[in-house]
């Protein structure tokens, strides 16, 4: 290891000066990691006398307080690049054990502020926090460090490094220190819906300016920045900052002073949610006899939102929140909000196998581990994904003050049901169909293009910041049932969760929707899987031959193709997007290699069909699309090229 700074005191260093900041937010329960990996280093050898200092030199700045030592020192670190760096649709995700290993963590890190502009790392002020999973606190200490040495000027950290994925987009957008300092970027630290723990996935992912995620031309540059790298920078000496107590901590560098802002995580986020939603309307609902609410934080990161949003701003009973303590490993749970994982809420919401004699309530929602992502639920209801958005941006603006002017648009990402099309196309609203990932959706919005948008994969938004937000879509429902019911609220009934979307297929109509995951299947079989199916796409009359066999009441297949994006405002291009099989009568499907697992691949196929006819849109899915589903798995040869007799998780 090289040290930069030309010489040490020969002094003890002072301690670093914290400023409290009063607050009555009590600290939100969190475990502390059990190890630490990076330990401090100190000069061996003697220090020699330091040089004379110019008069410049003597002159105290305006302002400041002048050093009486230097606090940390950078030290360059030879390092040798790892396989396997590149980010994928939301950052590098691998298993903690990977993450844990001496440079590797670093390496990312480096490499991320190498791809960055200069005025972006030198002088700026990055976020650096997370959904609070196992090996959160140490990576923070480390990106810390490394910021530091970097030329970072200031980290923010939530309190005890939690940070939602959507409060962190908030942040860099409109937080404002007192300082006047405004955030450049983030590193967000979460593997979203992954599983957490000591043998379980970590995650790391780099949100822009903007607020959201890196594009492809910073990914790219990160990745190729991983398989070239020699050395990293980290102020080794650098005091670990207590994470867990408000305040800002001030240290002395080479290049002059350096703050860490450990800040309340709620509040920034909470006050832009009040800025959005009429929290009266919403407060009158949920004071209602009549409508009961309950909330999945799913041990994830939505627990630091939940209680001051739901019960102390809107007035919930604490009773109805399930699951809001955040935890490292998330309560031993998978933090995915859908029908598998959320079992819980599921059998609260009286869709479980078992049978109860206790009443559901009118309305269920829970989030994912990073809080991005959203699962709605009514009384013995379950709300698709597709669905909720076409109908989140068929009400927004009677329900939603934010919306009051009008939309600018709407997108959904390509695999995602066609509800939301035919909802643009009766409004006269302007549609764009992108790639799976939320980056294609923030140049939409950044271009003023958009309002509104989602994705099948639970993940629902608007252009309030550039990430899809699971607090936000729970609002938004809340605010159109608010709505429905203005009226309603001393009547015998409310219009319910099953109510809007019943009506909403009367007038749009359905469009039939499931997906089944194959997780951790063999990379090379999944990829070999995919490649047949462009193949057989050659030839759309064998393909038809092959469906008749299969079920000979399916429709003709009259198109296929691996879809291809050109970004309307920039005009990059995105390949190799998804394959898809257009039948004619407005049915699909679509087979996805998923970028979201740390090991192995995850297929996903989506099967869907649309009805128009009203008497026919109250049938069971499964039985709608039992036909496309049997063409789908026999097609793509699933259990041939991966053994799997079952998906893992059928949504």
């Amino acid at each position: 290891m090289i040290l930069l700074c030309s010489w040490a005191p020969a002094i003890i260093p002072p301690r670093p000066r914290r400023f409290r900041h009063r607050t009555t937010t009590p600290s939100l329960p969190h475990s502390r990691s059990p190890h630490r990996l990076l330990h401090r280093q100190l000069c061996a050898s003697p220090s020699p006398p330091p040089p004379p200092l110019s008069p410049a030199q003597r002159r105290p700045r305006v302002g400041a307080q002048p050093a009486a030592a230097m606090v940390f020192s950078v030290t360059k670190k030879e390092t040798t690049p790892f396989d396997g760096q590149k980010p994928g649709t939301s950052g590098l995700r691998k298993k903690v054990t990977v993450f844990q290993q001496p440079h590797y963590l670093a390496n990312f890190v480096q490499s991320t502020f190498n791809a960055l502009p200069a005025e972006e790392v030198k002088g700026a002020t990055i976020v650096v926090s997370g959904d609070g999973r196992y090996f959160s606190k140490d990576a923070v200490q480390i990106i810390t460090k490394m910021a530091a040495a970097n030329g970072v000027r200031r980290v923010w950290v939530g309190q005890d490094t939690l940070l939602s994925t959507p409060a962190v987009s908030a942040i860099i957008r409109e937080r404002i220190a007192a300082d006047g300092s405004k955030a450049t970027g983030a590193f967000i630290l979460t593997a979203s819906h992954n599983p957490g723990g000591p043998t379980e996935d970590f995650g790391i992912k780099y949100n822009m300016g903007n607020g959201g995620p890196a594009p492809e031309s910073v990914t790219d540059k990160i990745f190729s920045n991983t398989k070239t790298i020699t050395e990293y920078l980290i102020a080794e000496d650098l005091p670990d900052v207590d994470v867990s107590a408000l305040g800002v901590t001030t240290f002395t560098g080479p290049e002059g002073p350096f703050d860490v802002d450990v800040f309340d995580s709620a509040t920034d986020y909470i006050k832009l949610m009040k800025s959005i939603f009429d929290f009266e309307s919403i407060k009158k609902l949920l004071a209602s006899p009549k409508f009961s609410f309950c909330f999945d934080g799913l041990h994830g990161v939505a627990g630091a939102y939940a209680k001051r949003m739901f019960v102390d701003e809107l007035g919930a009973n604490e009773s109805s929140l399930l699951n809001c303590v955040p935890k490292e490993d998330f309560g031993g749970g998978h933090p995915d909000p859908n029908l598998t994982y959320a079992k819980e809420l599921v059998e609260r919401m009286g869709l479980g196998k078992s049978s109860s004699n206790v009443e559901p309530p009118e309305f269920g929602a829970a989030a994912d581990g990073d809080a991005d992502r959203n699962m709605v639920l009514g009384k013995r209801f379950f709300v698709t994904p597709s669905d909720s958005v076409a109908i989140i941006a068929a009400n927004a603006v009677q329900s939603i003050p934010y919306f009051a002017s009008g939309l600018k648009g709407v997108a959904r990402s390509m695999p995602t049901s066609a509800a939301l099309d035919v909802v643009a196309k009766n409004l006269n609203l302007k549609f764009f169909e992108v790639p799976t990932g939320w980056k294609f959706f923030g140049n939409l919005m950044d271009a003023g293009m958009c309002s509104v948008c989602g994705e099948e994969s639970f993940g629902t938004g608007s252009d309030h910041i550039r990430e899809k937000d699971g607090i936000w879509a729970v609002l938004a429902w809340l605010s159109i049932l608010a709505y429905k019911n203005k009226d309603n609220l001393g009547g015998d009934k409310l219009v319910t969760v099953e109510d809007i979307v019943l009506q909403h297929w009367a007038t749009y109509g359905r469009h039939y929707y499931t997906r089944y995951d194959y997780e951790n299947v063999d990379a090379e079989a999944a990829k070999e899987l995919m490649a047949n199916l462009v193949k057989l796409q050659s030839s759309l009359s064998d393909v038809n031959k092959l469906i008749k066999e299969i079920q000979p009441n399916v429709a003709d297949v009259v198109s296929a193709d691996e879809f291809e994006y050109k970004d309307p405002v920039d005009g990059s291009v995105s390949k190799h997007q998804g394959i898809r099989y257009l039948f004619g009568d407005g049915s699909r499907l679509v087979f996805r290699l998923s970028g979201t697992g740390s090991v192995g691949a995850t297929i996903r196929i989506y099967i869907e069909q649309y009805e128009n006819d009203s008497s026919k849109t109250g049938r069971e899915s499964s039985d709608a699309l039992s036909p496309l589903v049997d063409v789908a798995l026999k097609l793509s040869k699933i259990q041939e090229y991966t053994g799997r007799s079952a998906p893992t998780v059928i949504t």
